[in-house]
């Protein structure tokens, strides 16, 4: 796609990025049928191929306003046009940079911008989510019904194996998973210790993501930096990794490197620790055999259904092996449809966007509940609660179901 960017864009790295992605865009329409809100809306405003063209047009000079930040908000950045795109368009990036570009030029009003920041302090300060979580779980009964199905249960954690082994690799604890399912670290934890791996956990807060997706600039880059600076004292006293067990962390950990790299004191230890970063299930599918001989033929039964988040599948291009894996530990796998569309949580998108995550959940939970599954297995918190709270039937952590067949019991 011919481009020109209007002076204020040149040479700016929002500039930069934009050109790049419109110009390799042939605008072939192959996205279309890929994109969430494309398909429940119909409107190509609210597809990549609109917003892409609304973006195009700001970078040329128009003005950044309101219209644009409509459409650009409806977006969950699941990134599955990029899976499917011919041309390779970082849509991601260009959108990072429409909505930056937007966040200076029109900023949102006060009111909105305060909201935001409440926001993003209740879900990344985790003492103030652990807190409210606690209350909610014991207020439950008595909330209205549509937040009643937010407020999750609280999950058996089970023991954390003591450290043993020469091979150690590290878990950044972030901010809403420890409180929201902590037995899930714990339970890679105890499949890593069968593998011969010690797993320990690092506080180091939010990995920046929440903020980086409220268009909170600074905020980001401060948890950024955080996260590099907890993640490189780990890799410098002997860990050979840093694995994610949330594939919407694993994403922004893994772009640390490309997001961090004007910061001249940073920039360096960034891109190590994004070349370490490894998600739980390319460090479990690298030993697959070796689980597999440790669990006896015919030990499980469950019927799970398994969805691949958009951030392990798109954004990571890591979802390859795992429904291979359950199967092979004798869960039975059932068919799910449209396996490469969202499921509405993104983030915070299912609390800023209620009426579409909600429509998007419905669909995907049709999909899902089709093939008359006893349990859902995911791979991102976020996907997890967001799930839960459309259906009765449990969904949990992939990696829960693994170390319930390693221990030869029903998964919880």
């Amino acid at each position: 796609m011919q481009t020109t960017l209007a002076p204020r864009h040149q040479g700016t790295p929002e500039g930069e990025q934009a050109a790049a992605a419109l110009r390799a865009c042939v605008h072939c329409g192959f996205c279309l049928a890929t994109c969430p809100t494309y398909r429940e809306l119909g409107d190509e405003r609210d597809s990549p191929r609109g917003r892409i063209y609304l973006m195009k047009q700001v970078f040329e000079g128009e003005a950044s306003g309101e219209p644009l930040r409509r459409h650009l908000d409806r977006c969950l950045t699941c990134r599955a046009c990029e899976t499917a795109c011919p041309s390779g368009v970082a849509y991601g990036r260009l959108l990072d940079a429409g909505r930056a570009v937007l966040a200076r030029e029109a900023p949102r009003p006060a009111g909105r911008r305060l909201g935001r920041q409440a926001l993003r302090l209740a879900l990344t300060t985790r003492p103030l989510f652990a807190t409210g979580l606690a209350l909610a779980r014991r207020l439950r009964p008595l909330l209205p019904a549509a937040w009643r199905a937010r407020v999750p249960p609280a999950q058996t954690v089970g023991a954390w194996p003591p450290p043993r082994h020469a091979r150690r690799m590290v878990v950044l604890r972030g901010c809403v998973q420890p409180a929201l399912d902590p037995g899930i670290d714990a339970a890679a934890a105890r499949v890593l210790d069968a593998l011969g791996i010690s797993l320990l956990a690092v506080d180091a807060g939010c990995c920046g993501a929440l903020a980086h997706h409220l268009d909170q600039h600074d905020a980001a880059v401060a948890a950024m930096q955080r996260s590099v600076r907890a993640a490189a004292a780990a890799l410098d006293a002997g860990a050979e990794a840093v694995v994610s067990t949330a594939s919407g962390c694993g994403v922004m950990l893994k772009d640390l490197g490309w997001q961090l790299r004007a910061d001249p004191a940073l920039a360096a230890e960034a891109a190590r620790v994004s070349a370490r970063v490894r998600d739980i299930g390319e460090v479990v599918l690298a030993d697959a055999a070796a689980l597999r001989a440790r669990v006896a033929p015919g030990a499980v039964r469950t019927r799970v259904a398994w969805q691949a988040p958009c951030t392990l599948q798109h954004g990571q291009r890591r979802a390859d092996g795992i429904g291979d894996l359950l199967a092979a530990l004798g869960y039975e796998l059932s068919p799910a449809a449209e396996a490469a569309l969202c499921c509405g949580s993104a983030g915070t998108y299912s609390l800023l966007q209620p009426a579409l995550a909600g429509a998007l959940r419905t669909r995907k939970l049709a999909a899902l509940l089709a093939g008359r599954p006893q349990l859902i297995a995911t791979a991102n918190i976020g996907c997890q609660t967001h799930l839960q709270a459309g259906t009765a039937l449990p969904v949990r952590h992939w990696i829960v179901l693994v170390d319930a067949a390693l221990r030869g019991v029903p998964p919880a």
